[in-house]
């Protein structure tokens, strides 16, 4: 990985803006900053280049296409091994319905994010994980019952 790049009060009022607002132009994100369109553009395209911008895309809200269950869970391995770590996270790249997955400190390996159609397709889920081996010793699940607040991580101040 490499260096971020020396980043200033422009580059961060980007940055914000574009966390809430992605689709924006070019020319409107530019007087937004009060910047010209040039030096915006290529403000812009450096942060791209050097990876603080990794992507844009939709936020989709699934539940108005069709049921929806979200369900936070906990992991711990059974073995602690740099192997076993690697068997799981290799394991959780492969299954969609695994929205996010964190390896964390303390009481538990992994806490992960799932989005399935119902609490049975949560369980078979989890049942194939612990039937295939990828080396869990447990699992606690809890059913989001509303979501409340889902944002970017803030940025720091400049």
């Amino acid at each position: 990985m490499t260096t971020p790049p020396r980043l200033d009060k422009y580059d961060f009022a980007i940055l914000r803006i574009l966390q809430s607002d992605g689709r924006m132009t070019k020319t409107a994100l530019a007087q937004a900053v009060n910047l010209s369109p040039s030096p915006c553009w290529e403000r812009l395209k450096r942060l791209e280049q050097s990876g603080l911008i990794i992507g844009y895309r939709a936020q989709v809200d699934i539940r108005r296409i069709g049921p929806v269950t979200e369900v936070v869970v906990e992991v711990t391995l059974a073995n602690h091994r740099a192997e076993d770590f690697t068997r799981f996270e290799a394991a959780v790249q492969e299954i969609p319905a695994i929205r996010s997955c964190w390896a964390t400190g303390g009481g538990v390996d992994y806490v992960m994010v799932l989005s399935v159609r119902d609490v049975d397709a949560y369980q078979r889920l989890m049942d194939d994980l612990l039937e295939s081996d990828f080396g869990i010793a447990r699992y606690f699940g809890y059913i989001v019952t509303k979501p409340v607040k889902s944002a970017p991580p803030p940025l720091p101040e400049p």
